[in-house]
């Protein structure tokens, strides 16, 4: 039996590590799953809520790292989670993603020859100032076992000289989260409660220092905003940091100018995925979301200048648009007049079935 240590640290490692989890209890001959969370991003209420939406077992050890630098919060997660490793002496230790944890655990199981398998290894951006960008750059290089969402991901790793006996193709584990919690999130009650009508209403989520800590750049996508919510109404969930950096940049009272921009709190899974599958048009400078609205069909925008999702481009419904507000508005105009380029193409193994590979790399 493998015992895995499967490591959460902020809201999107949940969506990767819960259909592992529950895979891994589907065989319980042979794996011994356990879950700890280093609480790199810790807010009760909404971890709560997202434990409980994707079925997700209470932590077996919580870290209690909570808000940081980089370097200190990094420095954190390592004190604590080595003496986890230590003790429990796992196989191996799965991390997710590109969050700071990732690369602290990763860094910790290396150091103690304790074997580490990276989910979601592989991509790149390409832009070194985003802090997500050096965490996969570094984990990828230091991991055991490289399990990637995209034949693009196996690319970047073979030209950074990684062996091949070091890569798995799998697939994309936050598509066996979508397929399996889609038909529980239609019970949501989100649209009623906010008196939105099915493909009548558009989502926005904003997050990224770049975007929200520059008031010149914030300004440029609040401008397309304006433009855009003449004519389709937006549903804002409002990430509490740019919640806090609207006030502190004197955007306030413009943000409550625009009637159709409804800004709310931020959702559980089952209700943030329940609004915005029903969405004409999402725009967002978040990395997972492009791999959902891709996967369901959904014309999306991304606030951002580069991806290091590339297959949501090119098989997808994504169009990276910057933060210019001509871009933006001009890409929106497309995506809801009809006449932007649409795909039906799904990228291969992404099917709702990555977890059961991921396991099958595992033994």
């Amino acid at each position: 039996m493998l015992k895995v240590i499967n490591v959460v640290g902020a809201r999107p490692n949940f969506m990767k590590v819960a259909p592992i989890v529950a895979a891994m209890k589907r065989r319980a001959a042979k794996f011994q799953p356990l879950v700890v969370h280093t609480g790199q991003h810790y807010d009760a209420a909404m971890s709560d809520s997202f434990f409980r939406d994707l079925e997700l077992p209470q932590p077996d050890t919580h870290l209690g790292v909570g808000s940081a630098s980089h370097a200190a919060q990094t420095a954190a997660v390592m004190e604590r989670f080595e003496p986890v490793v230590i003790s429990e002496k796992p196989d191996w230790v799965l991390v997710v993603g590109d969050v700071n944890s990732t690369l602290a655990c990763a860094l910790v199981c290396v150091k103690l020859g304790v074997k580490v398998a990276h989910v979601e290894a592989g991509l790149r951006s390409r832009d070194r100032t985003m802090p997500e960008e050096i965490n996969r750059l570094l984990t990828d290089q230091i991991a055991d076992l490289l399990l990637t969402p995209s034949s693009d991901a196996d690319a970047n790793l073979r030209a950074e000289g990684i062996p091949a006996e070091r890569i798995r193709l799998v697939g994309n584990v936050m598509i066996d989260s979508l397929l399996q919690n889609v038909e529980r999130a239609r019970g949501s009650r989100i649209k009623h409660d906010l008196g939105v009508v099915e493909k009548d209403y558009g989502v926005l989520t904003l997050h990224r220092p770049s975007n929200v800590d520059s008031p010149e750049t914030f300004a440029r996508i609040l401008a397309a905003l304006e433009t855009i919510t003449e004519t389709l109404p937006v549903i804002f969930p409002v990430h509490p940091r740019t919640r806090k950096t609207i006030a502190e940049l004197g955007l306030s009272n413009r943000v409550a100018s625009m009637k159709n921009l409804r800004l709310i709190d931020p959702l559980g899974y089952l209700d943030f995925l329940s609004l915005y599958s029903a969405a004409r048009l999402v725009l967002t400078d978040s990395g997972g979301i492009q791999e959902e609205t891709s996967a369901l069909g959904i014309p999306c925008l991304t606030l951002r200048e580069n991806t290091e999702r590339p297959i949501t481009v090119e098989l997808g419904t994504n169009v990276v648009v910057g933060t210019d507000t001509s871009r933006i508005v001009a890409a929106a105009s497309a995506a809801l007049n009809g006449s932007a380029k649409r795909t039906t193409h799904q990228p291969p193994f992404w099917d709702g079935h990555a977890s059961e590979r991921i396991l099958d790399a595992l033994e």
